[in-house]
């Protein structure tokens, strides 16, 4: 499933050890949708993913989840777990600049008996 929007909530992480003592980690968000009656999303990246995406407030997004509901203590709770984000207002990584935006200036090379007889040993 895929939803559009910005993100609004960028909550600190959150780390810690299973039961089995496997480390984990997760990332949680609140996404605003963009329509005529708003609707606040909130959503996380578990794993490996949570460094993968990165995400800050104010950014659009669109994002890929998966919805999973499951039963503890007689109560159902859903969650929705993202798997991609992209960027869509341009924010996404920086971009290294073209050689061409560093003016390089050398010195102009002597040109003909310019250069003085005998010069071929360097100066240092």
């Amino acid at each position: 499933m895929e939803i559009t929007g910005k993100i609004i909530v960028a909550l600190p992480p959150v780390s810690g050890t299973s039961k089995t003592g496997n480390p984990w980690k997760k990332r949680e968000y609140v996404l605003e949708t963009q329509e005529t009656y708003p609707k606040k999303v909130f959503f996380d990246f578990f794993g490996d993913r949570a460094d993968l995406y990165p995400l800050e407030g104010g950014q659009t997004i669109k994002l890929s989840f998966d919805i999973e509901s499951r039963e503890y203590n007689g109560r159902w709770y859903t969650s929705i777990r993202g798997w991609k984000a992209e960027h869509l207002d341009g924010a996404a990584a920086p971009q290294q600049p073209a050689p061409a935006d560093f003016p390089v200036d050398f010195p102009p090379a002597p040109v003909g008996d310019a250069a003085p007889s005998g010069s071929d040993d360097l100066p240092f």
